[in-house]
């Protein structure tokens, strides 16, 4: 993420906060019919209706950069990052030989080397079991 992106959710998140407090500091359209015959409308700051105009002014100006912030985080959210994000992805690794195969470890010396023959291998001949005859087996 880069400054940027994180500027403008700290921006997005305080014009929610405002919003919010904004709202809540309103009068309701029922608090209309008891400011008509006078209660209230001496407390407030503005007047009896200075301070309904001035706040749902407000309230629309932040409502218009919410909907200005939430497009542009929608913008940044959706862009693919060029910066790699870890240090790994910064490691340069380097290129391989290209080879049509695939390298294989070379097999393990033996000590005793075999000599290719072209002479068949012939299975060696089985031994008839002797536990059925009771005989002692041969060597």
């Amino acid at each position: 993420m880069n400054w940027l992106h994180t500027a403008s959710i700290i921006f997005h998140v305080a014009i929610t906060a405002a919003i919010v407090g904004l709202v809540l500091l309103q009068r309701g359209k029922g608090a209309d019919a008891g400011a008509g015959f006078g209660a209230g409308a001496s407390g407030t700051v503005f007047g009896a209706r200075g301070s309904a105009s001035f706040l749902s002014r407000m309230t629309a100006t932040l409502a218009a950069l919410f909907f200005a912030s939430s497009l542009t985080l929608a913008y940044l959210g959706g862009k693919k990052p060029e910066a790699p994000k870890s240090v790994i992805d910064r490691v340069g690794v380097p290129a391989a030989p290209a080879q049509d195969t695939p390298s294989l470890p070379a097999p393990a010396p033996t000590t005793q080397q075999q000599a290719p023959t072209d002479q068949p291998v012939e299975a060696p001949q089985q031994q008839p079991d002797n536990a059925q005859t009771g005989q002692p087996p041969q060597q």
